[in-house]
């Protein structure tokens, strides 16, 4: 039993002045998301069959790097958003949530580093 008043119990467990922006911004990368994974798949499709050299300089096209580099950040970010809600949601040791969504962050950014480097790198000749 606790004598401790309603208000006096939400005291300490932080605002909610994160949580609509949160809600905003992954809405925003699912729908940019729309555009783009059309685009992509499109894409994939028409260079299924063709050859190495031919995906390379599609690659090398501006347009189409910026697209995939989009992409590519657009993804991680959205991935890491609705993790990071999995995470707050459903694991309840302090510790191990906060590890758990520096762990996600971590391997987010790590991830999306070696993709716009792989994407660029293409890109720009190998």
């Amino acid at each position: 039993m606790s004598y401790r008043t309603p208000l006096a119990r939400a005291r300490g467990l932080g605002s909610a002045k994160d949580g609509t922006t949160h809600w905003v911004v992954q809405r925003i990368t699912a729908l940019a998301l729309v555009p783009l994974s059309l685009w992509f798949v499109v894409s994939i499709l028409m260079l299924m069959h063709k050859d190495y050299v031919t995906v390379v300089n599609w690659m090398h096209a501006p347009w189409n790097a910026i697209l995939l580099v989009l992409l590519v950040l657009t993804v991680y970010w959205h991935a890491y958003l609705g993790l990071q809600v999995v995470v707050e949601d459903y694991v309840h040791v302090a510790w191990v949530k906060v590890s758990a969504i520096v762990l996600l962050r971590l391997l987010a950014v790590v991830l999306t580093a070696i993709g716009v480097f792989v994407v660029l790198r293409i890109a720009f000749g190998s």
